[in-house]
């Protein structure tokens, strides 16, 4: 199983997320890698709330380089998906290969992580019918007309569906995504030792190759 996340962000993206989710695979000893639509330095953003707003505020945040560009990346390369929220998923939503990617993650069966505006990716791709999802606030309505349930809770973890509010419900997100990963792991792990397994056969207490005996060739003819 691939030790690779892949980091989904642009321009406008949440720092905070993407920086926490890159810096905590690392610290796991997995291997993060940031996508963008263009392999530059991004301009992320902070997002909070304070007094007197009636929605969230914007600041400038943290630069961070992208590792790749999303046209050059293949899901099969990944073990998971991290969407992040922000302003970034506002946009990217429109980009046909960002969707594309995204419904790759899916039909590979790959956990995907989307936190706060980024379920408005999943909601694009059309992978929100029938699962149960939170996010930010001003999400919901999307995730219903998309036949979605939103729930408010600091993270939903539905199959290897994650979605999370906020930056706030990091500690709640990320249990999820590593258990998702570490159960991943094992039924890779499985699958390998079945594959291994069909091709032995038992002789005894050990294991011998299933293959056919070589016939070899006699003065005479074979035998």
């Amino acid at each position: 199983m691939s030790r690779k996340i892949l980091i989904l962000t642009g321009d406008g993206g949440d720092s905070y997320e993407a920086l926490y989710a890159y810096q905590r695979f690392q610290e796991a000893r997995w291997e993060p890698v940031l996508a963008a639509p263009s392999r530059r330095q991004l301009h992320m953003m902070i997002h909070d709330r304070e007094p007197g707003w009636s929605t969230y505020t914007e600041h400038p945040g943290h630069q961070m380089e992208a590792d790749v560009a999303i046209t050059a990346v293949a899901a099969r390369e990944f073990a998971a998906l991290i969407i992040v929220g922000g302003r970034a998923p506002e946009y990217l939503r429109n980009d046909p290969s960002v969707l594309s990617l995204v419904r790759e993650f899916a039909q590979q069966d790959k956990c995907i992580v989307a936190i706060g505006h980024g379920v408005q990716l999943l909601t694009a791709a059309g992978l929100t019918a029938g699962r149960t999802l939170t996010g930010h606030p001003h999400v919901q309505v999307e995730v219903e007309r998309g036949g979605g349930t939103f729930v408010s809770k600091p993270a939903v973890r539905d199959g290897k569906l994650i979605t999370a509010q906020t930056w706030r419900s990091h500690p709640e997100c990320y249990r999820e995504v590593f258990l998702c990963l570490s159960e991943a792991s094992r039924a890779a792990g499985t699958a390998d030792r079945r594959r291994q397994s069909s091709w032995l056969a038992p002789t005894g207490d050990r294991y011998r190759p299933r293959c056919p005996r070589p016939r070899h060739r006699w003065p005479g003819g074979l035998r």
